[in-house]
């Protein structure tokens, strides 16, 4: 079957959705981007994503393509013209249009992209796969609160895990404390139960993920402390996982050669995985 994608108003087939060769985004990373997952055709935590969607977009004084309404029923279509039912949607604007210049005219017309990617349904099985993490210098810049499309640090990053067998990088600060991963919220539970994960601050992506762990966390009363850890706070953990929409919770059992806890899923992460997928059964469609 055909893969449909929208882009500036009009649904074609991938192959032929393209943007113009003067496109900013594809030319300076001017741009920003969001990743939805939906389950059962129903979209996780959508009101969200779009609001850190507006945040970004306002970040970088960028154009607002369209209402909330509007690309509601714009990944409305994208998902019912793909025929998916369980997978994640893609969102992307630039600036639009413009003769190749470091400097920009506020009147440019916004560039929308909208194209959705089938996977499986997440379940506790596919959830409770154990994963490897590295760790790595933080090489990006300074504001990764914002979701840009300037992601070639995260790329290199992420390569060296896979060049190593890993999953996943964590990456860190020069104070060499933990950052987050490279597409991912990073967690870790000390031997106390306590739930710990870095603050918000200009060095992380406020995850949607991230925020709907901390709700259902302060449901189950797990003791919360978010603060920066440092690479010998994750060795000396008892149990850590990551998170993003794509990838919910991803428990971790070894960080840089070095077994977490008993190298075995934990306590509090196979509740929070439980947790999790009761709420994915049961939350209402926004």
């Amino acid at each position: 079957m055909p893969k449909i994608a929208y882009v500036n108003g009009l649904y074609r087939r991938h192959e032929s959705a393209f943007v113009n060769i003067e496109d900013r985004g594809l030319q300076f990373a001017d741009g920003v981007y969001e990743v939805i997952a939906f389950h059962d055709k129903k979209l996780i935590d959508l009101t969200d994503h779009l609001n850190r969607l507006e945040k970004s977009l306002s970040e970088l004084s960028l154009h607002k393509p369209k209402t909330n309404t509007s690309l509601r029923l714009i990944i409305d279509q994208i998902i019912k013209r793909n025929r998916i039912s369980s997978g994640s949607v893609y969102k992307q604007v630039t600036r639009g249009v413009a003769p190749r210049d470091f400097s920009y005219s506020s009147t440019l017309k916004p560039t929308l992209i909208v194209y959705a990617k089938r996977s499986q349904p997440f379940t506790i099985k596919s959830i409770q796969k154990r994963h490897i993490v590295i760790s790595k210098p933080d090489i990006r810049w300074r504001r990764c609160d914002i979701k840009s499309v300037s992601l070639l640090p995260a790329v290199i990053t992420k390569q060296s895990a896979s060049e190593v067998g890993a999953d996943e990088t964590w990456m860190c600060d020069q104070e060499g404390l933990i950052t987050e991963g490279t597409s991912s919220n990073a967690w870790i539970i000390s031997y106390d139960k306590q739930l710990i994960t870095r603050n918000l601050d200009f060095s992380i992506l406020p995850g949607i993920t991230r925020q709907r762990i901390l709700k259902l966390a302060r449901k189950l009363n797990i003791e919360i402390i978010e603060r920066p850890f440092s690479i010998n706070d994750v060795k000396t953990a008892k149990e850590a996982f990551y998170s993003s929409s794509t990838g919910p919770i991803k428990p971790v059992v070894k960080f840089n050669n070095h077994i977490i806890g008993d190298g075995k899923i934990g306590e509090i992460t196979k509740l929070l995985i439980k947790s999790y997928m009761n709420y994915l059964d049961n939350f209402d469609v926004e």
